[in-house]
């Protein structure tokens, strides 16, 4: 998407993980420590366009967190190939 190339974007991200001190906030609440390499929108650019460029709508996450957020893990686990013959 043009929109995750932009300048605009990229600056505010950059602000966004200073601010969370490049910590995950998902495993900060829970207790845990983790590197921050995303920035999630909270209310997502496709049905919040006018929130994208928002400070207060983002936070940074681990990419185990913002994929969970996502669903992403159930789908990459259906789709995975597991072989039970074993040689």
């Amino acid at each position: 998407m043009k929109f995750y190339k932009s300048k605009e974007w990229m600056s505010l991200r950059k602000e966004a993980l200073k601010r969370d001190n490049f910590e995950c906030q998902i495993c900060k609440v829970a207790g845990r420590y983790h590197k921050a390499e995303n920035v999630h929108h909270m209310k997502e650019v496709k049905t919040h366009p006018h929130l994208s460029l928002t400070l207060s709508n983002l936070q940074c996450l681990c990419i185990n967190c913002h994929n969970n957020v996502h669903d992403r893990l159930e789908v990459t686990r259906k789709n995975k190939f597991y072989q039970d013959e074993r040689w």
